[in-house]
């Protein structure tokens, strides 16, 4: 493959026609204003914010927590399963036009049982858009059981036992919300229930918290994937372990942004990660609120970074690597991914 043959001004659109796969999505995360007012309205639920322009201008986040908060007042409109069959559906047209061949998809939730929405309206309503996103639209998808965090692990073994009727409906499980203050050990023993499940195992560590928590994701519970983990760049051993190990980093550029885990998109350390061999990828994370989808985020990462034709190849190549389906999956995408880059001069 000849990468110099792409300059600069032929990227973009490179960027924007590669198959690629999305492994950091958060589907409440993709609840754009517009619909949140739409299902509002529908529901009868009242806002704290009197027009969607109100709503999005709010979303000027100073940390982690400062969007969560946010992030859940926005989830109260969810109750019934078309509307997270909705929800779901809008971010499949997104990932269509960003020619995402897959997604492998993180719901929370404990964020609707605790309003006492059913996890059976959930799943089924999420379950129901993936299907049909297959058959309409071509696109594959699982679906990620998430725990919150900032949450006790007596609420997560409950919400996993909940979830049990519905297995065959999701993947595995993983771990989000607030990271500071509540270390992977803290879900040791649901996680090794999961395992015993048969199911997958990714956690989000390492976005705000220490190399620690990365460690711990990975020794105790057993992560196959860590969501995010930026901040192993400040651990020499475990970016060795990770680069030999191949353990997938799920990095979302613009979500780290928005949070000010970076202060500019041109200090983020991708590339570095890059360079030393990790297998990172480009995610948008909650893109309804850091403001870009996946190609987006690929285009002002790029940008910002000065990355080139053999990056996005690698990117998206790591993509596939990471995404929990069979080998052969995977050589299709490959075989997909270079007769892009043949069309567009490589």
């Amino acid at each position: 493959m000849n990468f110099d043959a792409i300059n600069s001004a032929q990227l973009p659109a490179l960027l924007c026609a590669m198959p690629k796969t999305e492994l950091h999505i958060h589907i409440e995360g993709s609840l754009e204003p517009e619909l949140i007012f739409a299902l509002a309205k529908r529901n009868q639920v009242r806002l704290n914010y009197a027009t969607v322009e109100e709503l999005r201008s709010a979303y000027a986040f100073t940390d982690l927590q400062s969007f969560l908060d946010i992030y859940y007042a926005g989830a109260s409109v969810l109750q019934h399963p078309q509307d997270f069959y909705d929800m779901a559906w809008a971010y499949f047209l997104r990932a269509k036009a960003d020619n995402v061949v897959h997604a492998e998809i993180f719901f929370d939730p404990q964020t609707h049982t605790e309003r006492k929405v059913s996890m059976r309206t959930v799943v089924t309503g999420l379950h129901h858009a993936c299907t049909d996103a297959k058959e309409k639209l071509g696109i594959s998808s699982s679906l990620i059981l998430c725990f919150l965090r900032h949450l006790s692990e007596e609420s997560a073994f409950e919400t996993l036992e909940q979830a049990i009727p519905f297995k065959d409906m999701f993947i595995g499980v993983g771990l989000d919300s607030s990271e500071r203050g509540h270390p992977p050990e803290k879900f040791e023993r649901v996680f090794k229930r999961a395992h015993q499940l048969g199911l997958k195992a990714v956690a989000h560590a390492g976005e705000e918290g220490p190399p620690a928590y990365i460690w711990s994701a990975l020794d105790v519970l057993k992560a196959e994937r860590i969501d995010h983990g930026v901040q192993a760049i400040h651990d020499e051993v475990l970016m060795q372990r990770l680069a030999m190990e191949r353990v997938p980093l799920t990095v979302c550029p613009l979500s780290n942004l928005k949070l000010c885990v970076f202060p500019n998109l041109k200090d983020h350390n991708l590339a570095q990660m890059l360079s030393q061999g990790l297998c990172v990828m480009i995610n948008s994370d909650d893109p309804a609120y850091f403001g870009g989808y996946m190609n987006e985020n690929f285009l002002q990462t790029f940008a910002a970074l000065n990355l080139n034709a053999s990056h996005a190849y690698q990117l998206a190549c790591n993509s596939f690597e990471a995404a929990f389906v069979d080998e052969a999956q995977k050589l299709a995408w490959r075989v997909q991914l270079d007769a892009c880059f043949q069309q567009h001069g490589a």
